[in-house]
Parts: structure tokens; C-alpha cells; sequence
């Protein structure tokens, strides 16, 4: 009730100081208008006097003089007028105002020698006293004064007070009102709403994370509330669940239990990841900037470790509106909706990104790895960009780190092999591990490139280099043996080089197999296939999905050959089967890839011509970056989902399907070259080269028994469930600390 009042008794004052400001400006035009009119009107009566009364001075008829006199005094608001000569004796006067002249004769004799007007009071009456100067003759002069009452004048003016005042009074009982009302409407009883919506959220009745509060007023408030909401029940879910786990005597990871191994294993301190993709981009769209996650399996892995166990995140600033959004020091909370962990970017020239990202990263070491027919392109002056960027990187890491005792840094993919040596050159007492997300060739395919022997140097500067196969974890060892001298221990899988141990490791990536649910939540409807496919216009009763960064290694061209082929095929199903491929546009820079996205397209559309219809294509390609929500929103709907990646380190599509399949439906048909086939044996697995198995397998997949697809979704969303992101983060971080706490002791 005090802040009501308060509030009531501010606006009160305001709007009196208001209104008396402008009443008392008001009130003073007012006074200056009549005045003004009253002396215009004595000006004019004052030209016809003297006409009238200029003949009876130049022939000295004095009653003449007074029957003029008394003639003007008739005149509205004038009291009268008075004739006075050169000398100041009065000549003639009005009857009416004669007796009050008489006893005012000095004051008047004053103002006519100051020829200046003035005022006289009369009894109660306020009388303004104009003077003008009357000639008659050749040199005769006299003076005429005009009596005019002006007390009306005062009079009025005390009205507007008047008028003010009571307008005033109604305003002041009609804020005090509506006042009342608007705080109770829109403050008093939201708040009350808002206070027993949070009661009963925080008795468990309130299920809903929609806080009552509606308005522009209450928007940072309804939205960090349903922020709260959610991760309330996030965290009540996560108690549940790992008290049903201790139940049943068993131990899945979680957030919670992540960041609670890691402040325990690194005693408190920060976890440093360094990547070339940053995990949130801004952009400029139009006036505002807008944050988006860019699209790569790399940012779907490791941002829930960071929101879990904090740190910061060490990457290259490639929006548009980037660094106009940090401060001094390039750094910004993320997410913007939920600040967890530290973004430091770093930003780079176009001759920098040009030869060290698209270069010499991806147009060389990208197609040396991956076993997909392309040749790989080194240029001298991409390498000297490529070693100028990780000597920058190397530089804005050791800044962070500076004052963090034996400080654990987990370095991301093929962008930063020198890295490691660099940073442990000036810091030996960092904890430096690399996971390389991509496949590792074997030794006579790595030897292409003329550097070799400095990117093996450079990560073995690591204490820990992840893989996602053991296959590959192999090739890497054959790689070092053949390139420089070293001590191999191939029993504990461990590189010896200047005295400095580096273990080498398979830890297959994950996915956050909760992620996909709370994506749906943010869907403002329950995914449906016919409004999903009404939305693109078009009509089917299967769906078969493809979800990919384009690029050649991931199978795209084959897996649409192989959707002709199968319509071919089956041409039952043409105008029933639709396949949607979302596409997110990457590297159009480097022309191989730019020849890529042509051949796609033309691929693409003479399919759908060959098979064109009316309501229905064979081959929907939606090319653009598509929010988790957005791509969760086509996991659900589909019935089959290919990936044929022609050579892939992991490919997290895959598990991202399989984690979205909360009701157990849809077929997983997946690349024998992809390292997810070894963790979901009970997808599909296929050769992508072999264009007439992936079309069998199409129409296996639609014509699988509904209980098989259920046992090979629940097998497969178990393999998740129990080995996610977070166990994967878990067993790289226990492995890093163990290795420096026993230093080797068995090598």
C-alpha cells in the first residue's frame, strides 16, 4: 500500500505543478490580453473625442467642452474623461467621474507630467487612466484622460484560478482512482497470481513452466521465470531419477553428476575448450542482433558440458556482430538465456580465415582424412597462415589460463594440431588434451601432406589424444611410427617423445540424450506429419529424413540416387514416399564445394522432374541453418532416417534421431563408414556406395514389423541413454587427471 501511495501521491504533484505553471502563464496572457484591449479602446474613443473636442478648445466653449465629455462616458467600461490644459488645470470632465477627479487632482496631475498611463483605485473599483496629447489651433495643447474601470478584469482572472483549481480537485480524485485500479489489475493480483503460481511450483502441484503473467511489463520477468521453471523441474527430474538409479544400483550420467566430477577431479578450477566453430554466433538482422548455434556436431557435444560444469570457451569470432557484443577483453556470457560459461572469441583476418580455415584446414588436411576421392590442396602460404592462427590461439590461451594453477585445456579437431606443443612450451604444468572428431588416414594416405612431421610433433605436445574408433586410434600410432623417432608402447597405447608421455585413446562421442525433449517442449504444437508436410506443400504417407552439413563426405549425392532407385524400384510407392533432406550451408568459399551444392541441386531437381506430380515431390531439399527445435520437429515425424556418410568420425545425426525417437518409431539406416555403426548395431547398417542396397533398405525400413522397429529403436535409445555426452566428457576428464597424477608410473 506505501508504493500505491507513493505512486499516487508523485503523479499528484506532477500534475499540480503542472497545471499551476500553466495556469499561472495562463493568468499572466490573460491580464496583458485585457489590458491590451482596454487601451486599444481608449486609443480609438480617443481619436473621436479630439475630433469632437478640438473646435470647443480652439473657441473656449467650455460647456460645450463638458456636453462632449459627458457624451463619451456612456462608453463600456470607460468611467469617464477629463480635458486638461498645458498647465495642468482641469478644463472639462464627465459629471460621472468629476467628484473622484476632484479629490485625486494631485495623483492625475502626476501621471499627465510623466505622460505615462497608471491606475487609481476608486472604492472598490480599479481604474486605468490612458493619456493622450490634443492640439487645436496653431500652438495650443492639451491633455485628454480616459478613466476606464478594468476591475472585471481581475475579476476573470480570479475565475481561471477558480476553473483550475476545481479541475484540479477532479483530477487529483480520478488519478487517485484509476491509479488504484491499474495497480490492482495490472500489478496486484498478477503479482498474487505469480506468488501462487511459484507456491505451487515449489510444492510440485504447479506442472506447467508457463508463469500467469501476460504483458510487455512482466516479459523479463515471465521469461526468467519459466527459465526457473524449467530447470526446477529439470532438477526435481534429475533427483528422481537418480534416486531410482541408486534404487536399482545403477550410476547414469547427468549434468549434475558431470560438474560434480569435475569439481572434484580438477578441485574447482575452470575447464578451457579451444574450437575454430564458437558455440553461439550473433548476427545483424536488420536493427537487432540475434544469437544463433551453428549448425556441426561439434557445438551439439560439447555445450551441455560447459553449461554443466562451466569454464570458458576459447573460439573464432565469425558473426557478423560478434565483437559488438562483448567487452574489452572479446568475452560474453552464454547462453543468452541462461549464462553458464565464458565465451572468449578471437577474431581473424579474411587472408587468415582464408588460408588457415578454408586452406589449409579444409581443403587440405578435411580430404586427406576422409576417405572420399578428393584430393587434398597444400599451399606453402596456407600453412604459414595456418601456424600464424594457432600461434594466436596459442597466445589467447595462455591469457586465460595465466592465472589458474595447472590449468586443464581440452583442444577440439584438426583446426589446431600445433596447438598442444605451443601451449605446453610455455605452460608444461597445463593439462592439454585433443579430441579429434574426424577420421586419422593411415600413414601412407598422411604422408601426402608435406607437413606431417610437424602436426604429429605438435599433438603429441598433448598428455591425451581422443579418437572416436580405435581403428583410428591405430592408424594415428602407425602414423607416428612411420614419421618420427619415437618410443611406442602399442600394450598401454602411449607415445614417448623428448621424455613426454602421450596416451592415445577411443572415446566415442554422444549426444545429450534429454536434448531432443526439451527441444519438442518449444514447439508450439505436437510434431504431425500432414501439417509438417502441408506446411511444404505437399502430400505423403511416408517420410524418409536426411539431416547434414553439405559437404562431399557425407553421402548426400548417393543417398538421393539411392531414393530414385528405390522409387524405380517400388513404384508403389511413388506419390506415398517423400524424402526431406535439410541441408546446412558450409565452406561455399572452397569451389570444390561450391561444385558440390550445383551437382546437389541438379541431382535433385531431375529427380523430382522424372517423378514430378501433382501435391507430391520425391525429393523435398530444404537448404538452410534449422534450429535444434526445428530439426527435432522432423526426427519425430519421420519413418526412416539415412545416414550415409561415405566416411564420418561419428556423425551425431545419427544418435540425435535416435535420442528424439521417444515413442520408439522410425528406422535408423546408417553408413557401415560412419564410427556411429559401431555403437548402434541395430540400425541398418549399410555400404553408401552401393546405391541398390540403400534403396532395399528403404523399403525394409518401411516394411519393418512394428515390434522389430521398437526392439532396434529401445536397444539403440539404451546404447544412448547410458553411454551420452556426459560419460563421454566424464571419461575423457578421468583420464587426463589420472595420467598426470601417476605420470606414466607403468611405461
Amino acid at each position: 500500500m506505501k508504493i500505491t501511495l507513493r505512486l499516487i501521491l508523485s503523479l499528484i504533484v506532477v500534475v499540480v505543478t503542472v497545471a499551476l505553471v500553466s495556469a499561472w502563464f495562463h493568468v499572466r496572457q490573460e491580464r496583458v490580453k485585457r489590458y491590451a484591449e482596454v487601451r486599444a479602446q481608449s486609443a480609438l474613443l480617443g481619436e473621436g473625442f479630439k475630433d469632437s473636442a478640438r473646435h470647443n478648445l480652439e473657441t473656449g466653449n467650455t460647456p460645450r467642452l463638458q456636453k462632449v465629455a459627458d457624451k463619451f462616458q456612456d462608453q463600456k467600461r470607460l468611467e469617464g474623461v477629463a480635458v486638461y490644459a498645458e498647465n495642468g488645470s482641469l478644463l472639462a470632465a464627465s459629471s460621472g467621474i468629476a467628484p473622484e477627479i476632484a479629490g485625486r487632482a494631485r495623483q492625475i496631475a502626476g501621471l499627465l507630467a510623466s505622460g505615462e498611463e497608471g491606475e487609481l483605485l476608486f472604492g472598490d473599483r480599479k481604474i486605468l487612466v490612458h493619456q493622450t496629447e490634443l492640439t487645436f489651433g496653431e500652438s495650443g495643447k492639451a491633455r485628454v484622460a480616459f478613466f476606464s474601470n478594468v476591475s472585471f478584469i481581475e475579476l476573470e482572472l480570479f475565475q481561471i484560478w477558480k476553473r483550475t483549481l476545481m479541475r484540479l480537485l477532479a483530477q487529483m480524485v480520478l488519478i487517485s482512482l484509476v491509479t488504484l485500479l491499474v495497480i490492482r489489475w495490472n500489478l496486484v493480483d498478477p503479482i498474487a497470481q505469480m506468488a501462487e503460481w511459484m507456491k505451487r511450483l515449489r510444492i510440485g502441484e504447479e506442472q506447467g513452466s508457463t508463469p500467469p503473467l501476460k504483458g510487455d511489463i512482466f516479459a523479463p520477468i515471465a521469461k526468467e521465470a519459466t527459465t526457473l521453471a524449467k530447470n526446477l523441474q529439470a532438477a526435481r527430474n534429475a533427483a528422481q531419477k537418480e534416486a531410482r538409479l541408486r534404487q536399482e544400483g545403477e550410476s547414469l550420467w547427468t549434468p549434475e553428476r558431470l560438474k560434480e566430477l569435475i569439481k572434484i577431479k580438477m578441485d574447482g578450477r575452470p575447464l578451457f575448450v579451444v574450437s575454430n566453430r564458437e558455440p553461439y554466433m550473433h548476427l545483424r538482422e536488420g536493427k537487432e542482433i540475434k544469437a544463433i548455434v551453428p549448425a556441426g556436431g561439434l557445438v551439439t557435444a560439447l555445450d551441455p558440458i560447459l553449461k554443466a560444469a562451466g569454464g570458458t570457451w576459447i573460439a573464432h569470432g565469425s558473426g557478423d556482430a560478434d565483437f559488438e557484443v562483448t567487452d574489452e577483453h572479446n568475452r560474453i556470457k552464454v547462453p543468452p538465456e541462461e549464462p553458464a560459461y565464458t565465451l572468449r572469441r578471437i577474431a581473424l583476418t579474411k587472408e587468415e580465415e582464408d588460408g588457415y580455415y578454408y586452406g589449409f584446414s579444409n581443403e587440405g588436411i578435411w580430404p586427406l582424412c576422409h576417405i572420399a576421392h578428393i584430393r587434398p590442396i597444400f599451399r606453402k602460404e596456407d600453412w604459414e597462415h595456418y601456424y600464424a592462427v594457432n600461434k594466436k590461439f596459442a597466445d589467447t590461451v595462455l591469457e586465460e589460463i595465466a592465472d589458474v594453477k595447472e590449468p586443464c585445456v581440452l583442444i577440439q579437431d584438426y583446426h589446431f594440431t600445433l596447438l598442444p606443443g605451443m601451449i605446453k612450451a610455455q605452460r608444461p604444468d597445463a593439462r592439454v588434451a585433443v579430441f579429434w572428431h574426424i577420421p586419422w588416414p593411415n600413414p601412407e594416405t598422411f604422408g601426402i601432406c608435406p607437413w606431417q612431421k610437424e602436426l604429429v610433433m605438435g599433438l603429441l605436445g598433448a598428455d591425451l589424444i581422443g579418437f572416436q574408433t580405435q581403428f583410428y586410434c591405430n592408424n594415428f600410432l602407425d602414423t607416428v611410427d612411420r614419421t618420427i623417432e619415437s618410443r611406442i608402447d602399442w600394450e598401454h597405447f602411449t607415445v614417448q617423445k623428448e621424455g613426454h608421455p602421450t596416451l592415445v585413446k577411443p572415446f566415442p562421442i554422444s549426444v545429450d540424450f534429454t536434448q531432443p525433449d526439451r527441444d519438442a517442449k518449444q514447439l508450439p504444437e505436437k510434431p504431425d506429419p500432414v501439417t509438417v508436410l502441408k506446411e511444404l506443400g505437399i502430400k505423403a504417407e511416408k517420410i524418409g529424413l536426411g539431416v547434414d552439413r553439405i559437404d562431399y563426405t557425407k553421402g548426400m549425392l548417393e543417398r538421393v540416387k539411392a531414393v530414385e532407385r528405390f522409387l524405380e524400384k517400388y513404384p508403389d510407392y511413388v506419390k506415398k514416399f517423400t524424402f526431406i533432406q535439410l541441408g546446412a550451408p558450409s565452406r561455399t568459399h572452397i569451389p570444390q564445394y561450391h561444385r558440390f551444392l550445383a551437382e546437389l541441386h541438379a541431382e535433385v531437381d531431375r529427380i523430382n522432374w522424372r517423378f514430378k506430380a501433382k501435391d507430391w515431390k520425391a525429393i523435398v531439399f530444404l537448404e538452410k541453418h534449422h534450429e535444434h527445435k526445428e530439426i527435432t520437429k522432423f526426427y519425430k515425424i519421420a519413418d526412416t532416417c539415412l545416414v550415409t556418410s561415405l566416411h564420418d568420425g561419428m556423425n551425431l545425426v545419427a544418435k540425435e534421431f535416435v535420442a528424439a525417437s521417444d515413442d520408439h518409431r522410425g528406422v535408423l539406416i546408417l553408413s557401415r563408414f560412419a564410427g556411429a555403426s559401431r555403437d548402434l548395431k541395430d540400425a541398418l547398417i549399410v555400404n553408401p556406395y552401393d546405391i541398390e542396397q540403400m534403396a532395399d533398405a528403404i523399403y525394409y525400413s518401411l516394411n519393418m514389423p512394428k515390434p522389430e522397429v521398437e526392439e532396434r529403436m529401445t536397444r539403440m535409445r539404451q546404447e544412448i541413454h547410458e553411454n551420452n555426452i556426459y560419460k563421454w566428457a566424464a571419461n575423457l576428464t578421468e583420464e587426463l587427471m589420472k595420467l598426470r597424477m601417476d605420470n606414466f608410473t607403468g611405461v
